[in-house]
């Protein structure tokens, strides 16, 4: 975690175009990403019940 923030602040690119995954905006996790809201599923799910996602509701049926 810590070496993807020291190259995330260092500008770097990645030696080969196949290395460049998307990350969690909040919390930098790569696995359980939200492409159209840009964070991974576990800070979907707190952003969404504290009510800082406009237009997301949960959903019962």
């Amino acid at each position: 975690m810590e070496k993807f923030l020291r190259d995330k602040a260092a500008g770097r690119k990645p030696k080969f175009p196949t290395r460049i995954y998307n990350r969690c905006n909040l919390c930098g996790r790569r696995h359980g990403f939200m492409r159209f809201f840009g964070v991974c599923r576990i800070c979907f799910r707190e952003a969404a019940t504290n009510g800082d996602i406009p237009g997301v509701t949960k959903s019962s049926w």
